[in-house]
C-alpha cells in the first residue's frame, strides 16, 4: 500500500516527465535523428579527419574492374572483386596521406607551371601524345584550337586538375629523393663488391652429421630461449572459426553438357573457311595457331591427328576438366599441320551454381536462427574448423581468400556470414573465437621452440666438433682425411653473390671469404646448412678506377631506386600507422 500511495503522490511528476519526452521524441523525429541513427555512417571512412566517400571508392574499383576485362576478356569473380576493393582501399588512403603531407611541406603548384606543361616550350608527355606532328613538333594551332573550343570546357578543367596534381607528384618526389643521393664511395664499393671474386677449397660439414640422440633439451632450454625472444612468437589478431562448404564444381551433368556442345561443334569446324574467326566465335581456350609437327614428336594427346585427312575434325578428346577437337589443316612428308579447339568443362551457372548459392543462402539463414552447428547437423554437412591471422591472406584448409578476411576483421564472436562465394566452393563461416595480437602462449609454441633450440644445439655441437679437428690439422686435406670428407672447390664467387656453388645459399660463408688472406685457412664457419672450413685459392680484387662511366650510372641509377624503393615503402607505413584512419567499409557496404 505504501509503494501505492508513493506513485500517486508522485503522478503529476511522472506526467510532466512523459509530456516532455515524447516532446522531445518528436522534435528529433522531425530533425531526422533516428533516420541518421539508423543510416550509420555516411561517409566510407576518414584519413585524419579527411573523408573518403563512397563515389572514389567505387570509381577505382570500377577502373580496375574495366583493366581486368580488357585484359581478360572474363567477368570478375567475387574472391577477385574482393581483392580489387582491398587494393582501391589501400590506394585511396594512401593517395589522401600523399596529398596531406604535400599540404603540410608546403607544396604548391602555380598556375603557371600547369600552363607551361600544356603550351610550354616541353610540354607534358599527355599533350605531347595528343598534339604532337609527324615531324615530332607540337602543332600549336590544333592545340590552341582544342583549348578554346567551347564543348572541351570540362575535359580541359579535368586535364589541369591532373596535370597540377601531377606537377605536385613530381615535386614531392624530388622532395624524397634529394635525401637519397648516392655517394661516390658507395658506388665504388658496390663497384668493388660485384667484380671481386675468390676461387676457393673447402670441406663442408653438414648438421645432420649430429644426432639428434646426441642433443639433450630439457624444458629449462625451451622456457629460456621464449623468454629471451618473445618478439618472434607476437602474431596480429587471430580468428578461430568453423565454416562449411558447398562444393561448385562441375557435375556429371554439366561434363555431359559440355561434351554435346563439343560434339555439336565439330562438323562447324570442319566447314569453318577461317579457323582463327571459329576459335575466336566461340572462345577458345586454346589461342589459335597451326602446329606443324614431325609424327613421332605429337604429344599422345593429340595422336589422333594422325589418322585425320586434311580437314576432318577429330572426335572430342578429354584430359584433365578440358575437352579438345582438332583439326588436320595439312601433312607433308612425316609432319603434321593441325589446330587445337578447346573448351573447359565449367559448372552450369544456373543449375549448378545457383543452386549451390541457394542452398549456401538458405543455410545462413537457417544457421543464424537456429544454431551453426546444429543447422549444419541437421543438413548433413562436415563442420569444419580453422584459423586465421590478420594481414596473412592464405587459411589453412581454404587457401588464400580476401573476402574471408574482410568478414573475419569485421565480424565479432559468434557472428555468421552470408554466403561467400571462392574459385571452386561457397562456405559461410562462424566465428568461434577472436585472439588479440600479443605473443603466443608458451605451449602454443613448444615445439616450435625445440625445433630451434635443437638446431642450435646441432650446430654449437658440430661448431666445437670442427675445432677440435682444426687444432689436430693445420691444412685442409689432413682435415678432410681425418674427418671422412672430401676437399671441394669453387671458381669466380663473387663478393656480393650469397650461393657457392655445389653447397647451395651461403651468405655468411660467403662473406667469411673475403675477409681472408690468399692460402689462409678459416676457421670453422657457421652456415645455413653446414659447417664450413675455407682456403682462399685466389682473390681477384677489383680496382674501382677501372670502372667506365657507364658503369658508374648504372650502378648510381640502380642504388638510387633501391634506396628510393626501401625509403618509401618505410615512409608510407610510418605515416599509415601513425594515422587516424577509420574504415566503415564493413558497415556502409556490408549493411
Amino acid at each position: 500500500m505504501g509503494v501505492m500511495d508513493k506513485m500517486r503522490q508522485s503522478t503529476g511528476v511522472i506526467l510532466w516527465v512523459l509530456i516532455i519526452s515524447f516532446g522531445l521524441l518528436w522534435v528529433l523525429a522531425d530533425t531526422q535523428f533516428f533516420d541518421a541513427i539508423m543510416q550509420g555512417p555516411r561517409s566510407l571512412g576518414s584519413v585524419n579527419g579527411e573523408e573518403i566517400s563512397i563515389e572514389e571508392y567505387n570509381n577505382r574499383i570500377s577502373y580496375y574492374i574495366e583493366q581486368y576485362s580488357q585484359q581478360t576478356g572474363n567477368s570478375v569473380d567475387p574472391e577477385t572483386r574482393a581483392n580489387f576493393e582491398e587494393r582501391a582501399w589501400n590506394e585511396v588512403v594512401t593517395g589522401k596521406l600523399l596529398q596531406q603531407k604535400m599540404n603540410d611541406l608546403g607544396i604548391k603548384v602555380t598556375d603557371q607551371e600547369v600552363v607551361d606543361m600544356i603550351m610550354g616550350e616541353n610540354p607534358d608527355p599527355f599533350i605531347r601524345q595528343q598534339f604532337q606532328g609527324e615531324d615530332g613538333t607540337i602543332d600549336r594551332v590544333a592545340l590552341r584550337t582544342a583549348i578554346e573550343s567551347p564543348e572541351n570546357r570540362e575535359l580541359w578543367i579535368a586535364i589541369e586538375d591532373q596535370m597540377r596534381q601531377k606537377r605536385r607528384q613530381q615535386k614531392m618526389n624530388s622532395y624524397l629523393q634529394s635525401s637519397m643521393e648516392v655517394s661516390q664511395y658507395e658506388i665504388e664499393q658496390e663497384y668493388i663488391r660485384r667484380n671481386t671474386t675468390a676461387d676457393i677449397a673447402f670441406v663442408r660439414f653438414p648438421y645432420a652429421d649430429v644426432a639428434e640422440s646426441e642433443i639433450s633439451v630439457t624444458e629449462d632450454d625451451l622456457r629460456e630461449y621464449y623468454n629471451n625472444n618473445s618478439s618472434q612468437f607476437e602474431r596480429e589478431e587471430t580468428y578461430q572459426f568453423s565454416y562449411v562448404s558447398f562444393d561448385k564444381t562441375p557435375t556429371a551433368q554439366d561434363t555431359a553438357r559440355t561434351f554435346q556442345e563439343m560434339e555439336d561443334l565439330r562438323e562447324d569446324f570442319a566447314q569453318a573457311e577461317n579457323d582463327s574467326l571459329f576459335l575466336s566465335n566461340y572462345q577458345s581456350t586454346t589461342e589459335y595457331s597451326v602446329r606443324t609437327v614431325e609424327e613421332e614428336n605429337i604429344r599422345d594427346l593429340f595422336t589422333p591427328v594422325i589418322d585425320l585427312e586434311v580437314g576432318e575434325v577429330s572426335e572430342v578428346i578429354a584430359e584433365q576438366g578440358r575437352l579438345y577437337l582438332l583439326k588436320k589443316v595439312g601433312e607433308s612428308g612425316s609432319e603434321v599441320s593441325f589446330v587445337v579447339f578447346s573448351m573447359d568443362i565449367i559448372a552450369d551457372p544456373v543449375n549448378t551454381v545457383d543452386e549451390r548459392a541457394k542452398e549456401a543462402d538458405d543455410f545462413s539463414f537457417f544457421a543464424e536462427e537456429d544454431g551453426f552447428e546444429g543447422e549444419a547437423e541437421r543438413r548433413g554437412l562436415e563442420e569444419q574448423e580453422t584459423s586465421a591471422t590478420k594481414g596473412s591472406g592464405f587459411i589453412p584448409g581454404i587457401g588464400e581468400s580476401q573476402q574471408v578476411m574482410s568478414f573475419l576483421e569485421s565480424a565479432s564472436e559468434g557472428e555468421i556470414s552470408g554466403a561467400l562465394e571462392l574459385s571452386n566452393q561457397f562456405v559461410v563461416i562462424k566465428v568461434d573465437e577472436i585472439v588479440p595480437a600479443g605473443v603466443r602462449p608458451f605451449e602454443e609454441v613448444q615445439e616450435q621452440i625445440r625445433s630451434i633450440v635443437t638446431t642450435q644445439k646441432r650446430k654449437q655441437q658440430l661448431h666445437e666438433r670442427v675445432e677440435g679437428l682444426l687444432e689436430q690439422n693445420d691444412d685442409l686435406t689432413s682435415l678432410a682425411e681425418s674427418a671422412g670428407k672430401e676437399v671441394s672447390s669453387a671458381e669466380s664467387i663473387a663478393m656480393n653473390a650469397s650461393n657457392i656453388p655445389g653447397a647451395g645459399r651461403e651468405p655468411k660463408v660467403v662473406g667469411a671469404i673475403f675477409g681472408l688472406e690468399e692460402g689462409n685457412l678459416s676457421g670453422a664457419i657457421e652456415g645455413n646448412s653446414a659447417v664450413f672450413v675455407v682456403r682462399v685459392e685466389t682473390l681477384q680484387e677489383a680496382d674501382s678506377s677501372n670502372m667506365t662511366q657507364s658503369q658508374r650510372q648504372e650502378i648510381r641509377d640502380t642504388l638510387r631506386q633501391q634506396k628510393g624503393a626501401a625509403f618509401m615503402n618505410t615512409w608510407i607505413e610510418q605515416l599509415r600507422e601513425n594515422a587516424d584512419i577509420v574504415d566503415n567499409r564493413s558497415r556502409v557496404l556490408r549493411g
